[in-house]
């Protein structure tokens, strides 16, 4: 059986050491970098299975790095888990809202961290793959799974992959009400980790980027969510 591979980025050598060792010990190919730059040329070279990128990085920080993965098109699939000393919501929601799929704050468990690796990289696994036919045509705009792409007005909309799940999720059942854990679960898994400030953070940024249709995504007081009906 191929060994799964993981990326480190973390400059502190003894930190990122030890996350190798209990990598390894569980059957995991493991990549290491001391930088976000010379992280991002592993990656060019090779195509880790997840990424551990540690936020406080010297040259461009963890959430720089995060933003730079998901927007190139070879990259944005990679799962990234971000390790933080800080453990601010505002950078974990900043992270979650880049497209990074969990985080852990330092320090942490050996056991911990590779039990949310192996979660991350099951859930990866194991998520279904959306039919290119199904694409969804509402008021005026046009969300296409098999090509990941929406479009309004005939305009293309540059989301993340979790913006773009989120606005499927919603999208494929208009006029339907989710709370804010309903919308969790079939982003992310019912095991991630996350907060409701996220979500509303989440669907903020999502509304900033589809402009006016932005109006499309109602908030119901008090309950969630929905994608206005026609």
């Amino acid at each position: 059986m191929t060994k799964s591979s993981i990326l480190i980025i973390e400059d502190e050598e003894d930190i990122r050491e030890l996350v190798k060792y209990n990598l390894q010990r569980e059957n995991f190919a493991v990549l290491e970098a001391g930088t976000g730059e010379a992280g991002l040329k592993m990656v060019e070279r090779t195509t880790p299975d997840l990424i551990l990128l540690d936020l406080m990085l010297p040259g461009k920080d963890g959430l720089e790095i995060c933003r730079i993965l998901k927007r190139d098109e070879r990259t944005r699939h990679i799962p990234v888990v971000m390790m933080t000393a800080r453990g601010e919501e505002s950078d974990i929601v900043t992270g979650l809202e880049l497209g990074a799929e969990d985080y852990i704050v330092k320090p942490f468990s050996p056991k911990v961290l590779t039990a949310r690796v192996k979660a991350v990289l099951r859930r990866n696994a194991s998520a279904p793959e959306l039919a290119p036919e199904d694409v969804i045509k509402i008021h005026d705009m046009v969300i296409h799974p098999g090509r990941h792409e929406v479009r309004v007005k005939d305009k293309p909309v540059d989301l993340t992959a979790t913006e773009f799940r989120l606005l499927h999720f919603l999208a494929r059942r208009p006029g339907w009400v989710f709370t804010r854990y309903q919308i969790v679960d079939a982003v992310h898994g019912e095991d991630y980790p996350v907060t409701e400030r996220s979500v509303d953070v989440q669907i903020v940024g999502l509304r900033r980027k589809l402009k006016r249709a932005g109006n499309y995504i109602e908030t119901v007081r008090s309950v969630g969510y929905r994608f206005r009906d026609k």
